[in-house]
């Protein structure tokens, strides 16, 4: 293992001993390669600079108290870059042949896996992109399927620690029947100028309502909200949000606990009625929210300065589940390093 001070970790890049790339060329993918290089030989007319045709997935490898390592629902992962596929017309990648370049991956770098008591953890990014020089509005004929990892700290500096968010009106995040269910960069970059302006106005992240009323809560920046409130996890249901690999095993694990859940369009004023609130995602797994302000009525939702009991529980539980800690009577994790 590398001699690092774990525990200072950002959540950043770091460059590691390996990644490993697949082609997809004249109807089909063909061998995994393993390479040592950081940069690509692209063309400059590729379709992925010049329309979007790119794709990414983000997952984490543990390491855990009994000497694993594990990664957790990568077929979920899977799914998610096949169904991305599906939206802007690229080669679905398998989910074994995911599955088989993950393992590959964490494998290669096992040396750059933080160590269990340091709280970081192995990111891994898949990234698919059109490779094909085209100046027209066309899909690629070629693709390159690429996995690279990095050790990786808290996504907020705070780590498990509450967080104030602001909502925006004057951006959309992504919008009704657009690629907002796709984890395209696309959607990143269009969420850049709001983020930034929540970061000047001292919040850790912006707010989005729904793109096409104003009225029903949407996405905490790129992360998927929820609400608790009565023993019920509540969380938005709306075609312009990306499906979180999180939220999702968070929706199951409170069944676990008892609590009830809820899939539904959630209004502004409602935030007014929950207990507790918070984002998740793979980076931060949840993070609290302190109070959400609305600075166009000057209204501010307050859920409290420290996370609250019932999404501790949930975060908790998940990440016991992450590291091997307590059951997985789901069938989430992989074991990928006995």
């Amino acid at each position: 293992m590398k001699n690092l001070d774990w525990g200072s970790l950002s959540f950043g890049y770091m460059k590691t001993d390996y990644n490993v790339r697949c082609y997809y060329r004249d109807g089909k993918w063909g061998e995994i390669e393993v390479c040592s290089d950081e940069y690509l030989n692209l063309h400059m007319a590729a379709t992925c600079l010049h329309y979007g045709q790119e794709a990414f997935e983000g997952l984490k490898a543990y390491r855990c108290p009994d000497g694993k390592v594990r990664v957790f629902r990568v077929d979920e992962n899977a799914k998610r870059l096949q169904s991305t596929c599906r939206g802007i017309l690229m080669p679905e990648v398998s989910t074994e042949l995911f599955t088989e370049m993950v393992k590959k991956v964490v494998r290669l770098n096992q040396e750059w896996i933080p160590t269990y008591e340091s709280g970081a953890t192995l990111y891994i990014r898949p990234l698919l992109i059109g490779t094909s020089a085209q100046v027209g509005v066309h899909p690629s004929k070629e693709y390159c399927f690429l996995i690279f990892v990095t050790p990786v700290g808290p996504y907020f500096k705070g780590g498990f620690s509450s967080n104030p968010y602001v909502i925006v009106r004057d951006y959309d995040r992504s919008a009704p029947l657009g690629t907002g269910k796709y984890k395209v960069g696309g959607n990143y970059a269009a969420s850049l100028f709001a983020n930034n302006l929540a970061h000047e106005k001292g919040y850790a992240c912006e707010f989005y309502l729904d793109a096409k009323e104003k009225k029903y809560i949407d996405e905490c920046g790129a992360a998927n909200f929820f609400g608790i409130k009565n023993n019920t996890y509540i969380t938005p249901e709306s075609t312009s949000i990306l499906p979180s690999i999180t939220n999702k095993s968070l929706m199951q694990v409170a069944e676990d606990l008892g609590m009830k859940v809820e899939r539904r369009p959630i209004p502004e004023e409602e935030l007014e009625t929950f207990e507790e609130a918070g984002a998740c995602g793979t980076a931060a797994v949840i993070s609290p929210i302190s109070y959400i302000d609305d600075l166009d009525t000057g209204k501010r939702y307050s859920f409290g300065d420290k996370p609250g009991p019932q999404s501790k529980k949930l975060f908790d539980t998940l990440r016991g589940i992450q590291y091997g800690e307590l059951e997985d009577k789901h069938g989430w994790t992989t074991v990928v390093i006995d």
